[in-house]
């Protein structure tokens, strides 16, 4: 018994129970990190995988068709119910509905079933029957779907030039714009009606807006021509839809598909997810503004809380003397790490927003006050703010990072008749630096989950326009933005269709762990080079 209890003291005293736990701990937060992750991709993955879709036929008569999601029991223990995707909005009302399964007397998979992908109103389920178009007087002598691939050209092509038509509108918009405010500044200077400088600006904004008029009367009639074409359809139930060709963004019949054909479609989903623009409320298209936003955001903030915490770490542990006010800003700093970043929001919206920015439109945009122009959310004031937010991250590993530096190599360097510069940047920032960029890889890893400071701060649903384009000058970092941690907000639990905007949820997760994991990778890669570097002695 003494035998026994000695070495349980010795274990306690040597902790390994203590070290049993931490691993323990740590297995079990891995363990939940890749369950989350594994939830996300199997559900996120999936979704642009083409089903088959299904033709059930109700006792009542009625059919049914749809994409099967998933079944369970019903809550009566007689048999299961299943969840169908069955679209159809304009007739269903609903994009989903649950049907107990044995209410359903038979079951089939049409191989002319077709699915339509739309740009509102989601997915149509049904049978294409005929197209509509100038010049055409019937289909029973020809392939539907050939006349539908013919005549979808056609109204590409027709979009193709009230795109461009729409390009040359925005550019006289913001040529009026810019007429508009040059006509603002004058009058806030006090420039008469009669001057000569005022009447050319407005007499150019006439000039314009007749040329406006005109390009409008164009694009609406392309698009009256492009409303001639039109698809002729039925439900299960045989009720009949005239659906406009230019609202298709693609036609597939996923019972007819092989699984080449199914990939090659899943490939195409994947590049509308990368590189396309949302649409139907967020809940469908490509995410290629939220991917840009997020990124963007994420450098702008990078460029000022790394330099800035790097810059007061080394200050606290380099330069400034030990005292009660060094004592007192580490315990600040420490602090600040734990605050809820929508304080960060409120203060971000209260100095960056209307503080800085207000004060920038009274001194170079007066006369188009009250209309804010840089006092108001955008990228910068956003950066700014989560730049604040993290930089306590980078003060603290970097300090850490200095700390750990044996003082002997301080001592040594200066002996050897080095400057107090010269062993910062030659020394201690180098054997420093697998430190910093843990802070830096942090910090990253914090603003790019954070969504409460951006809702205050900038970030909207749906940006028109990206911070980073080809216009003078280029980058507009007063410009709103969109971030995939906000539409992962949005649409989850903003969206009026809970059900439809779900798999969308799922993949913007999948989107912005990926997006995390990518960066982290990279710093993690540098940080791992520096460390190899600088702890062999070779800098």
């Amino acid at each position: 018994m003494d035998i026994t209890n000695n070495k349980s003291e010795s274990l306690w005293r040597k902790g390994e129970p203590w070290v049993w736990m931490t691993g323990a701990s740590l297995a079990l937060t891995l363990l939940i990190t890749a369950t989350l992750i594994v939830v996300v991709m199997v559900n996120g993955l999936g979704v642009f995988w083409p089903a088959n879709l299904q033709q059930l036929q109700m006792k009542d008569g009625t059919r049914v068709m749809g994409e099967h999601i998933k079944q369970e029991p019903m809550p009566s223990g007689e048999g299961d119910r299943a969840q169908f995707k069955i679209g159809n909005r304009e007739i269903n009302g609903l994009d989903f509905r649950w049907i107990n399964l044995p209410d359903v007397t038979e079951t089939t998979e049409p191989k002319d079933a077709v699915a339509i992908e739309r740009e509102e109103y989601g997915n149509f389920y049904g049978y294409l029957t005929g197209v509509r178009a100038p010049g055409l007087e019937g289909t029973e002598d020809q392939d539907v779907l050939d006349l539908f691939h013919q005549k979808k050209e056609v109204v590409e092509n027709l979009e193709h030039r009230i795109e461009a038509l729409a390009d040359r509108i925005q550019v006289l918009s913001k040529q009026m714009q810019e007429l508009r405010l040059e006509d603002q500044r004058l009058v806030y200077n006090g420039v008469k009606d009669e001057d000569p400088e005022l009447l050319d600006v407005r007499r150019m904004h006439n000039a314009l807006r007749e040329d406006f008029t005109i390009l409008l009367n164009q694009q609406d009639e392309l698009r009256a021509e492009q409303a001639r074409y039109r698809l002729l359809l039925e439900d299960a139930n045989g009720i009949k839809i005239d659906l406009p060709l230019s609202h298709v963004v693609r036609l597939y019949q996923p019972n007819d598909m092989g699984t080449g054909s199914k990939m090659l479609f899943y490939g195409s989903k994947l590049i509308e997810l990368f590189l396309g623009e949302p649409r139907e409320a967020n809940t469908e298209g490509g995410l290629f503004p939220a991917i840009f936003g997020t990124v963007m955001l994420i450098f702008l903030m990078s460029l000022v809380s790394f330099p800035m915490g790097v810059i007061a770490a080394v200050y606290l542990r380099e330069y400034a003397k030990d005292g009660p006010v060094v004592r007192l800003v580490r315990i600040a700093v420490n602090n600040l790490a734990g605050i809820p970043s929508i304080v960060y929001g409120i203060f971000g919206l209260g100095f960056f927003v209307y503080g800085i920015g207000g004060t920038l439109d009274q001194i170079f945009y007066p006369e188009r006050l009250p209309t804010p122009t840089m006092g108001t959310g955008g990228i910068l004031w956003a950066s700014l703010t989560l730049a604040i937010l993290t930089v306590p991250v980078v003060i603290v590993s970097t300090d850490e990072a200095l700390g750990a530096i044996p003082q002997g190599v301080r001592e040594g360097s200066l002996a050897l008749g080095s400057t107090k510069f010269q062993l910062l940047t030659r020394i201690l920032l180098p054997m420093a630096s697998p430190g910093i960029m843990t802070g830096l890889i942090l910090s990253m890893a914090r603003a790019a989950g954070e969504v409460a400071p951006l809702m205050i701060t900038g970030v909207v649903k749906l940006a028109p326009s990206l911070p980073l384009d080809g216009e003078f000058p280029f980058l507009h970092l007063d410009r709103k933005f969109m971030h995939l941690g906000f539409h992962i907000y949005d649409i989850g639990f903003q969206s009026p269709n809970v059900e439809a905007a779900k798999p969308m949820v799922y993949v913007t997760t999948l989107l912005l762990v990926l997006i995390v994991l990518v960066m982290s990778s990279v710093a993690i890669h540098m940080r791992n080079k520096m460390k190899k570097k600088y702890s062999s002695g070779t800098f």
